[in-house]
């Protein structure tokens, strides 16, 4: 078993003319990487939605068994695309005006994505403010590790068989119940019978939306959700540091495809400056590298060599 994960040696470069102590960039350099592109934000949402729901046409259209096992897994992705879009406008970061932000962020993104937009932003804040503090939301994900294999395959069973799925399903249906919550909850079940209906009007085949929409959130993307968000804060420690709370890891096509799309793989820099839209996370990134505060022996070379350094023994 790794006894720890958390880097212990750090080199002390910071803060330079382009960078403060904490690695945000100067008020100058700042401005720059701050500017929301809304027009092509807007093209991004609307190629999100065609990967995501173009995958489960493309299928009614070949209807071959072949067709409708590759659209499970790939609109299992599509919760990836639209949730990680969503997260960008919780931060109000997919449009500079804030009535367009919202309402895409809610009723193009979180909603068909089963999330609750407003809870979802005021928690996500809460991890932004105190990663792995105790009012850290997402320490559940997060705590523990490094874990042993045998616990890893466990966690990953039961996210691919739904029963996370059906974790995460009951406290929606239950707060149908609640009037605090109540509203929200029927807007994302009335949205979710909107794409039940649209999918069937278009296909005459009912069983579309339960096989390649909903079963896809309960266990694809249970299985995706878990593994990026381990790779980005587990067994890691309470710190103001953010090198000691956020991993570093090399980003590949292929994970970029499947997990880590729209630059969120750039975590670390996401977590030094939450201010920052993703189209320009590489670039701070790089920022970091070049002023040697991120150095190659914090990053891994890919996140299955992370993922072991997490789950051993």
């Amino acid at each position: 078993m790794v006894a720890t994960v958390v880097p212990q040696k750090l080199p002390e470069v910071l803060p330079t003319g382009r960078l403060s102590a904490a690695g945000r960039p100067a008020p100058a350099i700042r401005e720059q990487l701050r500017r929301i592109p809304g027009g092509r934000n807007a093209l991004t949402v609307i190629g999100a939605w065609a990967q995501s729901f173009g995958v489960v046409a493309a299928a009614a259209v070949v209807n071959r068994w072949w067709a409708y096992v590759a659209a499970f897994f790939l609109a299992g992705r599509g919760f990836a695309l639209l949730n990680i879009l969503g997260h960008e406008a919780a931060h109000r970061l997919l449009f500079a005006r804030r009535g367009i932000n919202d309402f895409v962020g809610r009723w193009m993104l979180a909603y068909p994505a089963f999330t609750p937009f407003d809870v979802y932003r005021r928690s996500h804040m809460a991890h932004h403010r105190d990663e792995m503090g105790p009012d850290e939301p997402d320490l559940g994900l997060y705590s523990g590790y490094p874990i042993s294999r045998a616990s890893m395959r466990r966690k990953l069973v039961r996210d691919a068989s739904g029963i996370s799925g059906w974790k995460n399903l009951t406290p929606l249906l239950k707060a149908t119940t609640r009037p605090r919550s109540r509203g929200t909850a029927l807007r994302i079940l009335g949205v979710q019978a909107v794409i039940w209906g649209a999918m069937w009007a278009a296909s005459g085949r009912w069983w579309l939306y339960p096989l390649l929409w909903f079963a896809p959130w309960m266990t694809v993307w249970r299985v995706l959700n878990r593994l990026r968000a381990i790779a980005e804060h587990a067994g890691m420690e309470r710190s103001s540091d953010r090198r000691k709370t956020t991993h570093v890891v090399r980003q590949r096509p292929f994970a970029r495809f499947w997990m880590v799309p729209y630059h969120t793989g750039w975590h670390l820099a996401h977590h030094v400056d939450m201010g920052i839209p993703w189209r320009r996370l590489p670039v701070l990134h790089q920022e970091l590298v070049d002023a040697g505060w991120i150095t190659p022996e914090l990053e891994y070379p890919g996140y299955t060599s992370l993922w072991r350094a997490l789950a051993s023994g």
